[in-house]
């Protein structure tokens, strides 16, 4: 059988998005040993570094399966063991320093702007054409749009590139399904409009929260049997990685303009870079007491280690992820919005708290990460069901 998963991430650059990933790839390879999951990305070499189980869908093979049999093992070889570390090295050195040029030539372009009285461009909400189906789902017998928060308006373009493939695969007649959704906000006319005709036919909506994703979904017409509430694929991922003892660290991972923002108010906290690979950033987050972060996945890895975090949020994007997660954790998560009047008292007390009670919240945020690995798992088994009560031939 042939499974087709839309990561939602084709540069394989977010290490929470891998994470789900490699999640997704080992659940499903535990119930079908011996099927095909293409990942639709635009880099392979990449992939087959990170997830050697996993075989790359993308535009250099025409969005099409790669070879079978033993030649597609020879390759799948070759790939894993030669070309993708070396598309993985190239990454890993190039990364950091490309991030930090982008962001020194988008400072330099607006002080040049400001200096001679122009105003920044306007953001412009035009979608750019979207690529075709990828041909691959036609001999799909399951499609998995992964876990992610794109379809929001945040995120236009991939939004509509999910339910565009959602749409087709309902249209072939192939179980379709979502895993790990953080749904919204959604208030752009043409994404609504589509996102009512698309995801009422989709056989399974797993939610990563239930604070925004259920509502909204009722209001475009999803049935709630369909609908569950089942936490992030990665808590599995960062709960195996979990130490015995509890982490002696203050770990910070927060934007350049938020770290500059908070160096005086958090002196003594460890910088937990993102880069690296997903484990190894989840192994960095284990040696803390407590996290402070701006970033979605990193506070999941922290809290499914037993470790309380405090998010930092600027967006209302931002507060549906962190308020969603905080309801599934408990009180071992404190969202601190970044507009807050007394922002430089409020983070710096949160922290106190937390690390003061750290031991106290250990194993009840372990539990609830507990909770949440049965529930995706639970999910997944809905949707084997699915596909293993269609007709062989169908299959």
């Amino acid at each position: 059988m042939k499974i087709l998963v839309e990561n939602g991430e084709y540069g394989l650059h977010n290490r929470g998005d891998i994470a789900t990933m490699i999640m997704t790839v080992h659940r499903l390879r535990e119930r079908w040993p011996h099927a095909r999951i293409g990942m639709l990305t635009g880099e392979p070499r990449v992939l087959r570094a990170v997830l050697p189980e996993a075989e790359p869908v993308h535009a250099g093979g025409g969005w099409q399966w790669g070879r079978g049999g033993l030649v597609g093992q020879l390759d799948q070889l070759a790939a894993t063991k030669l070309t993708g570390p070396a598309a993985l090295k190239w990454r890993e050195t190039s990364e950091a320093p490309l991030r930090q040029l982008r962001g020194i030539g988008d400072r330099l372009r607006i002080e040049a702007q400001t200096r001679i009285g122009l105003e920044p461009p306007a953001f412009s909400s035009e979608i750019p054409p979207l690529p075709p189906v990828p041909a691959a789902v036609a001999e799909a017998g399951l499609v998995i749009a992964q876990g992610g928060g794109y379809l929001a308006d945040i995120d236009p373009y991939q939004a509509h590139r999910t339910l565009n493939l959602l749409e087709h695969a309902q249209a072939l007649g192939i179980p379709n399904i979502m895993i790990g959704q953080g749904i919204g906000p959604i208030r752009d006319r043409e994404l609504l409009r589509r996102a009512a005709e698309v995801l009422p036919g989709v056989d399974l909506i797993a939610l990563r929260e239930g604070v925004r994703g259920p509502k909204l979904l009722a209001e475009l017409g999803v049935p709630a049997e369909r609908v569950e509430v089942t936490g992030d694929d990665s808590v599995e991922f960062a709960y195996r990685l979990r130490r015995a003892e509890i982490g002696a660290e203050l770990g910070l991972c927060l934007r350049d303009s938020e770290r500059e923002r908070f160096a005086h108010t958090l002196p003594d906290a460890m910088d937990i870079a993102r880069g690296g690979s997903a484990e190894e950033v989840a192994r960095r987050v284990s040696r803390c007491r407590v996290l402070v972060t701006s970033a979605y996945h990193l506070a999941v890895f922290a809290l499914s280690q037993g470790i309380p975090a405090v998010a930092v949020t600027g967006s209302e994007y931002s507060d549906d992820r962190f308020y969603g997660l905080a309801d599934l954790f408990g009180t071992g998560l404190r969202v601190v919005r970044l507009g807050a009047e007394h922002l430089e008292s409020e983070l710096p007390q949160a922290v106190r708290e937390l690390w003061e009670f750290a031991p106290e919240l250990r194993d009840t945020l372990q539990q609830r990460a507990v909770e949440q690995i049965d529930s995706c798992s639970a999910g997944l088994d809905r949707a084997f069901r699915l596909v293993e009560q269609r007709p062989a031939s169908i299959r």
